[in-house]
């Protein structure tokens, strides 16, 4: 368990230091996630240990979501200026959210269809 925690925790890692050489706008964390997700797409299967170290924190996740929930609470009259703002990109960011999602799908199922040529629908 520790090392899947330390794997986990590796990869965050990683993924800052490239963030931080790299200068690219996007965060460690995801560049982390992205790295450790081909990783395990090349070897074809998550070791028990780290799957069970990723359920274990997917189910305390709401937790993450109290620190926010306080910065909300501590801006809101920052919150209370800049509404239209964050209106509009929550609305665009969501729509966007589920067109990617449609699309993806759609063409996982198109390459299912192609490699199984079964009669899945899409």
């Amino acid at each position: 368990m520790i090392a899947a925690l330390a794997t986990l925790l590796l990869f965050q890692l990683i993924g800052e230091a490239l963030a931080q050489l790299s200068g690219l706008p996007i965060p460690g964390p995801v560049i982390g996630m992205l790295l450790l997700a081909l990783l395990l797409g090349l070897r074809r299967h998550v070791p028990s240990t780290l799957g069970q170290v990723a359920d274990t924190l997917l189910s305390h996740l709401s937790l993450l979501f109290v620190p926010a929930g306080v910065g909300v609470i501590q801006y809101l009259g920052r919150f209370a200026d800049e509404w239209p703002a964050i209106v509009a990109a929550l609305l665009l960011s969501t729509l966007l959210s589920i067109a990617m999602t449609a699309l993806a799908m759609r063409a996982v199922l198109h390459y299912l269809k192609r490699r199984d040529g079964s009669n899945v629908r899409g």
